[in-house]
């Protein structure tokens, strides 16, 4: 007989590995945030590159007014979901705030960003439908689809003409429909979906498109409305998810569409219907960001002009990059041991950026994985560029401490 935790033993023992070579990545302690990109670890003061504030909104004046007002005029939590404790106007009117900036009759708003997937996907696809998922579909669309009775079907991460082969295989879905999920900037590589193309396979075949705007809402689009809106074809989206915690500077989440039938899955979401509902400080200070967001056209500019200048000057050193500038930009590293051994020194040498290993990353991949911000300069991403130069300079003494380190844990 085994214990309960055995099955995690291999896991224990990468994580062992991991904090031989120097602290927990995934379990990093700020001592202080003091800026949208600054922190502080001890006396160490730490430039932010990895938090997916992309437009730096969390210390925005306006946001934080509106959250502290929300306290004082509502408290601190809801202590139940809307359907049991029932909706406060700040919900509502943040649902309107939304479907009006995305031009659609329908809003929903959820909790988490996580949620919003659980509840939409799962609220959507019913027995005799067929969910078609990106192969590189974020950890809550594969957890939403798992909710349901749905078959599920794959396709080749941003290709169109796979899930055009895979959907004409498919043939006619009796008694069910086609769900199609995609995101937009995808998390991990940064690479941009062709939603144009996806929209016109989808719905040639009588499908409907859901796309996840998480990491590009607030960040493309003229208006900040996400890829949909940047390519031209927001109208034409079925379902747009999204979260308040990237560009919205707060938690939460939405899912709209374009379908006002689409409210009547309010009352079959369970992650919706029984979780408690989302805070009156996030849901003010989000409302308020949705403002910044609509006219923030000089946040995107500074935002794309600083993920050029990053992913050039990383180019520059010949590191291996994930995908075209986005605001998202992942340095691939030749295996998981180096890649924690870089991240160790970086957050020594008073950059954080993100770690991302197996088994959650596209194709195996490891990655430092930077996420800039609309807050950061020019002299900001200088010295990340400066890090990575000399962190690439110093390979062979950083391969010697971390020798050194191992061997002093065993």
């Amino acid at each position: 007989m085994t214990a309960l935790f055995d099955k995690y033993a291999p896991l224990q023992t990468r994580v062992d590995m991991m904090m031989k070579i120097g602290a927990d990545a995934l379990g990093v302690k700020f001592d202080d945030i003091l800026s949208a990109t600054r922190g502080r670890i001890g006396n160490r003061e730490i430039l932010l590159a990895g938090t997916n504030n992309y437009l730096g909104l969390t210390f925005d004046e306006d946001c934080r007014a509106a959250a502290k007002t929300a306290v004082d005029d509502h408290g601190t939590g809801t202590t139940g979901s809307r359907v049991a404790n029932g909706t406060y106007a700040e919900h509502t009117d943040l649902e309107q705030a939304l479907a009006e900036h995305f031009g659609m009759p329908s809003c929903i708003v959820f909790t988490t960003g996580y949620q919003t997937n659980l509840a939409a996907i799962s609220g959507l696809a019913g027995d005799k439908d067929v969910i078609f998922m990106d192969a590189d579909a974020h950890a809550c669309i594969i957890d939403g689809s798992r909710l349901t009775n749905a078959s599920t079907i794959r396709f080749r991460h941003n290709n169109p003409e796979d899930l055009d082969k895979r959907l004409r295989r498919q043939g006619e879905i009796e008694g069910g429909n086609a769900l199609v999920v995609i995101e937009g900037m995808y998390s991990m590589f940064g690479d941009i979906a062709p939603v144009d193309e996806f929209l016109d396979v989808t719905h040639r075949h009588g499908g409907y498109l859901f796309i996840d705007e998480a990491h590009s809402y607030g960040v493309f689009g003229p208006t900040g409305c996400g890829i949909a809106e940047e390519q031209g074809v927001l109208d034409q989206v079925d379902f747009i998810s999204g979260t308040f915690s990237k560009s919205l500077a707060s938690v939460g989440g939405f899912c709209a569409s374009k379908h006002p039938q689409f409210e009547i899955t309010r009352k079959v979401m369970r992650p919706y219907m029984f979780t408690a509902s989302a805070t009156p400080a996030n849901i003010c200070a989000a409302r308020v960001a949705v403002e910044k967001v609509k006219t923030g056209g000089y946040l995107r500019e500074n935002l794309k002009a600083r993920a050029q200048q990053l992913h050039a000057g990383l180019k520059a050193l010949d590191f291996d990059l994930c995908a075209d500038p986005s605001p998202v930009i992942a340095v691939r590293r030749p295996n998981e041991g180096i890649a924690a051994m870089e991240w160790n020194w970086l957050m020594e040498n008073g950059v954080y950026v993100n770690l991302a290993v197996p088994p959650g990353t596209p194709q195996s991949s490891s990655l430092l994985r930077i996420s800039l911000s609309a807050a950061h300069t020019e002299s900001d991403v200088n010295i990340i560029i400066d890090a990575f130069g000399r962190m690439k300079a110093s390979q062979a003494e950083i391969m010697s401490g971390m020798m050194i380190r191992m061997q002093a844990a065993e």
